[in-house]
């Protein structure tokens, strides 16, 4: 009988198999709803900086940013479906503190008014006099959110819609920028100027790779992983499948697909960087002049469709993503309310005070994102950890003890002699200090002196 019953739950496991176009569907989606405009304008930006050394800088920048992400789903999808769930690790309290302050900061206190004031900024302020932008800023950011509205409405379509349509025209966008800058004649005579890969500048001359990893931690997508990995868990479940090994399976599956396009057009765009000699503030500005410089009138077009559905489906992600979750949260406020309050929400920010709302949120993100990424890492362990929960609770702590005085600092605010003793920790400097305290956290937590319960 009990041999009868594994055969059965191995047979059930054996059937539950998605076809290739599936997976290929549900990955398009997943790089979608990640790659944003904030990673399409970084990468550019790193590759002039680092020069020769483009190559180490950008395996440091997709070890932070894709693989950290990748991390945060695979342990999601180890001890539940939610962020929350992982949260619940510390207890039921931490996780839904961490649940809400993670979905709020890359939601619509900071990532989602960025998507819309981005697009506009890169795909249709270029082409505008002075006077005309303050009311084409709300009539384009305007239309933007009135479209996550519409497309985040039927959440169960959102994957098809992005995997199918939206994806590819976003790649076939970033493709043709890239051949464009490899292949196509460069004068001598035009604005831009490029040549053989220059050298690297400041800290790429010298530790590149892990000055890479420093502008993959601030790209932010780490903690968007935790939020992300219900899109693909509810995906993977819209198949048919239904078993926990075959939705750990496929996830792993679809998000390392995920993290190998987003590496390889991390590269294309790390690339165009390298080869471009004429400086520029920023990766925005830089794109911009070089697609309009290779490709003339039709470089804005297609660097601005480029950017409007990197925003667009990141948008859609980040929208589908924040309403199912206080919904459940919050169950007698409709999924379609939460949604047009955050469009809304998000559209007003992205017109009025987003350059102060960055300044303020950006240390916030400093500090959480350390915490995100311990108790993603213990998580791991959490066979061996048991009940132990004073070692995530330790390890977090520490980290965010640190991280919140270098969050402070990057204000522009001194903690006295609380800074000047973390500025002597090792790795401070390049805003991983908080590393070695969390790790002598996570070991104290392991003494036998704390009480071994989550109540």
């Amino acid at each position: 009988m009990q041999w009868n019953l594994q055969s059965s739950s191995w047979k059930k496991i054996k059937m539950e198999r998605m076809k290739a176009r599936q997976v290929l569907s549900i990955t398009l989606t997943l790089f979608a709803v990640f790659f944003g405009a904030g990673n399409m304008i970084f990468p550019p930006a790193m590759g002039q900086q680092a020069g020769e050394h483009y190559i180490q800088a950008l395996a440091g920048f997709i070890v932070t940013d894709a693989g950290i992400a990748l991390l945060g789903m695979i342990a999601v999808v180890l001890v539940g479906t939610e962020v929350s769930d992982l949260g619940e690790l510390v207890g039921r309290r931490f996780a839904i503190f961490l649940s809400v302050c993670i979905y709020l900061l890359i939601g619509p206190l900071f990532a989602l008014p960025r998507t819309g004031s981005v697009s506009f900024e890169l795909a249709v302020r270029p082409y505008l006099t002075e006077p005309n932008v303050w009311w084409v800023s709300l009539i384009v950011t305007g239309i933007f959110f009135g479209l996550t509205y519409y497309l985040s409405g039927n959440p169960k379509k959102v994957v098809n819609l992005i995997g199918k349509y939206l994806t590819p025209v976003l790649l076939i966008c970033i493709v043709l920028i890239f051949l464009a800058c490899v292949f196509m004649e460069k004068s001598p005579h035009g604005r831009v100027q490029y040549g053989s890969i220059g050298a690297p500048r400041g800290a790429y001359a010298e530790i590149p790779f892990f000055q890479g990893m420093i502008e993959g931690y601030y790209a932010l997508d780490g903690p968007a992983g935790l939020v992300f990995a219900i899109i693909i868990i509810n995906a993977v479940r819209g198949y048919q499948v239904k078993t926990k090994r075959n939705i750990i399976k496929y996830t792993l599956i679809c998000g390392a697909g995920a993290a190998l396009i987003l590496s390889v057009v991390y590269y294309m765009l790390t690339y165009v960087g390298a080869v471009t000699r004429t400086p520029f503030s920023n990766g925005g500005s830089l794109l911009h002049a070089v697609t309009s410089d290779l490709l003339g009138p039709a470089g804005g077009i297609v660097l601005g469709v480029a950017v409007l559905f990197a925003c667009m489906t990141t948008s859609i992600g980040l929208t589908t993503s924040f309403a199912d979750y206080f919904h459940e949260l919050f169950p007698n406020v409709s999924y379609k309310k939460i949604t047009a309050i955050v469009c809304v929400f998000s559209f007003v920010i992205s017109n009025i005070g987003l350059d102060m709302l960055v300044k303020v949120s950006l240390p916030v993100l400093m500090m959480f994102y350390p915490v995100t990424v311990v108790l993603v890492v213990l998580s791991f362990f959490k066979k061996g950890i048991g009940s132990k929960r004073m070692v995530y609770v330790l390890g977090m702590l520490f980290a965010f003890c640190v991280a919140f005085v270098d969050g402070m600092q990057s204000a522009g605010i001194s903690l006295g002699v609380v800074t000047e003793i973390c500025n002597k920790l090792p790795f401070y400097d390049l805003r991983l200090g908080w590393i070695i305290p969390a790790a002598v956290g996570a070991l104290l937590g392991l003494l036998p002196v704390w009480k071994y319960n989550r109540q």
